[in-house]
């Protein structure tokens, strides 16, 4: 390791941490908080790569060390120009190669003490992999169940503005888990940067503390939840979240109203449960969405395909839930999610508590 070069380690010893790579690179997965100043972009860098096959890497070289130098000093003409002498800036790029050390060089040079990240991104991604298997065996996980529009996520929601370790993995996959769960205008991140995404959570939490997590299956729309993480999740202790029916339908049209003003999307999606349950099925429930009976609409749905499958799956892969702490919605509303999360910080707290007499007893 060079004089000019950390590890992933030290990423919390720096003002801000500098992606080199170019846009497309940091649009697959960065490191989390990374801001994307690109030595070279990607029309550049596919110059550059095709002097470098079809003439010569000294061709290669003496064109895109003109580029490089013209981007950097673009930077600091812009990106960095307000920083203080004081400012210390992580450089990495892909492998912690030419692209990195050119934009460290011209930084150190300039005043700043910046460093550069050993093997780059390549050893970031190694470190998030380790990582993760490392913590998820660490950390004490508390998997909330419950059927399909039980208010999960916003139980989840409420726990995270109490100051309670929470880690939506439905958020950091950008979907709810469900054939109807994409999230209208947006798209599911790449696999690695929701690995990112999740490393970044649970780096950040006490292993003294418990974790709340939504109970999930092995995949959140088309990404993997880490296999380490959910073999963990599916050994921990569970909170059911019974919510009743009525309000189930009410929460899940709140959540679910873009389908509401796009009737035609929702029946298109339908389409791909036929194989379960056959044409008869899919045209009733095709029928009521047409006709805007949606409250007859997501009760048939819940009846006759996600409660069944939700059991099924909850009941084979969380052995806890015959254990689990049960909690009562009746009308699914924030304040009663509020009420609910106060009701297991106060839970998580007086638990803190009797495992402190019992280390203080022995």
């Amino acid at each position: 390791m060079t004089q000019d070069a950390v590890n992933v380690s030290q990423l919390q010893e720096f003002d801000e941490i500098v992606d080199v790579r170019s846009p497309s690179e940091y649009a697959l997965d960065h490191i989390p908080g990374a801001r994307n100043c690109p030595v070279l972009d990607d029309a550049e860098r596919a110059r550059v790569g095709t002097l470098y096959v079809q003439e010569s890497a000294f061709s290669a070289k003496r064109i895109g060390a003109a580029l490089v130098a013209r981007n950097i000093a673009r930077h600091l003409e812009n990106a960095f120009a307000d920083k203080p002498k004081s400012w210390r800036p992580l450089v990495y790029c892909w492998r912690g190669g030419q692209r990195s050390a050119a934009m460290t060089i011209v930084l150190r040079q300039t005043g700043w003490d910046a460093r550069r990240l050993a093997g780059g991104y390549k050893a970031f991604r190694r470190q998030v992999t380790l990582d993760i298997d490392e913590m998820a065996g660490r950390m004490s996980f508390k998997v909330i169940c419950g059927l399909t529009g039980s208010g999960k996520s916003a139980l989840l929601r409420e726990l995270h503005k109490r100051g309670a370790q929470v880690l939506d993995l439905e958020q950091a996959a950008a979907h709810r888990g469900s054939v109807l769960g994409s999230l209208p205008g947006d798209t599911q991140p790449a696999q690695k940067m929701l690995d990112s995404r999740i490393w970044d959570t649970l780096r950040r939490f006490e292993a003294s503390r418990p974790v709340y997590v939504e109970a999930e299956s092995r995949k959140i729309g088309k990404l993997r939840v880490p296999p380490s993480l959910i073999d963990a999740m599916r050994t921990s202790s569970c909170i059911l979240l019974d919510t009743v029916s009525p309000a189930r339908v009410s929460l899940l049209l709140r959540e679910y109203a873009h389908f509401t003003q796009n009737p035609s999307s929702l029946i298109c999606k339908l389409e791909s449960l036929e194989r379960l349950h056959g044409k008869v099925t899919i045209e009733k429930w095709a029928s009521l969405a047409a006709s805007g009976d949606w409250s007859a609409f997501v009760l048939d749905l819940l009846q006759d395909h996600y409660d069944p499958a939700y059991r099924k799956s909850t009941e084979a892969n969380y052995p806890g839930l015959e254990r689990a702490t049960r909690l009562v919605a009746t009308e699914a509303t924030e304040a009663e999610f509020s009420a609910l999360a106060n009701e297991l910080i106060e839970r998580e707290t007086d638990e803190a508590g009797v495992r402190g007499c019992a280390g203080i007893l022995t």
